[in-house]
């Protein structure tokens, strides 16, 4: 089957676990925001933790490989810092400003035009950061488990009760 056609079944699926799971609420948003609500936490802390562990067991079985992006702490506090703002002044990440205007929620619109804005900015700033923060802590390609020196799995099995565990304190605190 052609890539385009599986990137475009699972972003609409995607789009439909964003909607019906409502983290393209503005509240939802706020409401993480403030830690009030961890509905959205929940959310990509449970698509990590799968995605996590299927990427592992397909990688296993020889059904896929990794391709690893390298780890430079540079890019990654700049972009980090710059996403967490934007999302705070906007109340929307990237893909929920695209879901709260799939909604018909014309506020998202402003997190797209960022998001685009952003990109051109990028685009046009890339060859002085790629001589500079794209230089700064660069580990390269990898992963916690080359880092440790042990099996992934010892790493994914005790991410998967912690994110559990967490699951459950935040029921129980109605968050």
């Amino acid at each position: 089957m052609n890539t385009l056609l599986y990137g475009l079944i699972t972003g609409i699926l995607f789009g439909f676990l964003l909607q019906r799971g409502q983290v393209l609420r503005y509240d939802k948003q706020l409401g993480a925001l403030r830690f009030f609500d961890m509905t959205i936490v929940k959310f990509m802390l449970s698509s990590v933790l799968v995605g996590m562990a299927g990427v592992y067991f397909l990688k296993d079985f020889g059904l896929a490989t990794l391709a690893v992006k390298p780890t430079i702490l540079g890019g990654n506090i700049i972009g980090g810092l710059i996403f967490g703002i934007g999302w705070a002044l906007l109340g929307y990440c990237p893909g929920t400003s695209l879901g709260a205007l799939g909604e018909g929620r014309w506020d998202g619109l402003w997190g797209i035009l960022g998001m685009l804005a952003g990109a051109a900015l990028f685009a046009e700033a890339y060859p002085g950061i790629k001589k500079t923060v794209l230089t700064w802590g660069n580990f390269g390609a990898i992963t916690l488990p080359q880092i440790l020196g042990i099996n992934h799995w010892l790493i994914i099995i005790p991410f998967i009760i912690g994110g559990i565990l967490l699951f459950r304190w935040f029921e129980k605190k109605g968050l």
